[in-house]
């Protein structure tokens, strides 16, 4: 009992550890001071002056734009990615090729971006949204590989098996048996690569160019010339903006296992 409680302890500890600095932000952005160094007075005009700041929501659109399409493509190649190596056989290649996916995971980002710029460089391809994107897709697939993979490990080959004998042709098996089975995996691996992209700084800020910028290279940017509480209302609403994401990713994920518990039921029956 002892231990279940010392448990609890340090699990509250932990998440005020998280969550403290986040909710002090939050808490400075309904204060009517030009600073953190002192709460004033409830107001909304830090809310108000964001609404009213055309550049900063500008750059919010593209942020979300390309946190989007990024997730979107990264999604689409890592999952046929991770078919790829779960047919692999030979045991050398499918480790060999896993190891390659895993340099982008376990790499500085700095490392990365540097890479992606000097790469860039060498190409003659202009940085910005095109490089930010194509940046974005590289370091966000083995993301969704390592999501996907897992889920595509957990299934009986005697679904594949009984799907062909049924007459089933590749693509039927692939969208009727392997598609829905590994859904969780794929939302998984969209959702990781759409945050990933959402707060990534390192590498984006070798890769923009001028005229384009994401949320997290303007706050920097802003930042070196003093905090302003209208990045604190920023950062509240890009809170929120988490949490629902949270929550649907929590909401899709259960009705996932829900429809696999009403087609196992149906099976025994």
């Amino acid at each position: 009992m002892k231990k279940w409680k010392w448990q609890n302890i340090w699990l509250v500890l932990i998440l005020a550890l998280l969550y403290a600095p986040i909710f002090y932000l939050i808490f400075y952005s309904f204060s009517s001071g030009d600073n953190m160094n002192g709460f004033k007075s409830f107001t909304w005009a830090n809310y108000q002056a964001l609404f009213e700041d055309t550049r900063m929501i500008e750059i919010v659109l593209q942020t979300l734009l390309i946190a989007i399409l990024s997730s979107l493509c990264a999604t689409i190649v890592g999952t046929f990615g991770a078919l790829g190596i779960y047919s692999t056989k030979r045991r050398r290649v499918r480790n060999m090729i896993l190891s390659l996916n895993n340099i982008l995971m376990v790499s500085p980002d700095v490392i990365i971006g540097a890479s992606f710029l000097i790469f860039f460089t060498f190409l003659g391809f202009g940085l910005g949204f095109g490089s930010v994107l194509l940046s974005h897709i590289a370091f966000s697939i083995p993301i969704v590989v390592l999501m996907v993979l897992p889920k595509l490990n957990e299934m009986r080959p005697a679904l594949v098996d009984a799907a062909r004998d049924l007459g089933a042709t590749d693509w039927q098996v692939l969208r009727k048996v392997i598609l829905p089975y590994i859904s969780s995996g794929i939302f998984a691996g969209f959702f990781m690569a759409f945050t990933y992209s959402l707060d990534d700084f390192a590498v984006t800020f070798f890769v923009t160019g001028n005229g384009f910028e994401t949320l997290s290279v303007e706050i920097y940017s802003r930042a070196r010339q003093g905090i302003s509480l209208e990045i604190n209302a920023l950062s509240a609403l890009m809170f929120v903006f988490s949490l629902i994401l949270v929550a649907g990713y929590y909401l899709l994920n259960q009705r996932s296992q829900a429809q696999k518990a009403r087609r196992k039921r149906k099976a025994r029956a």
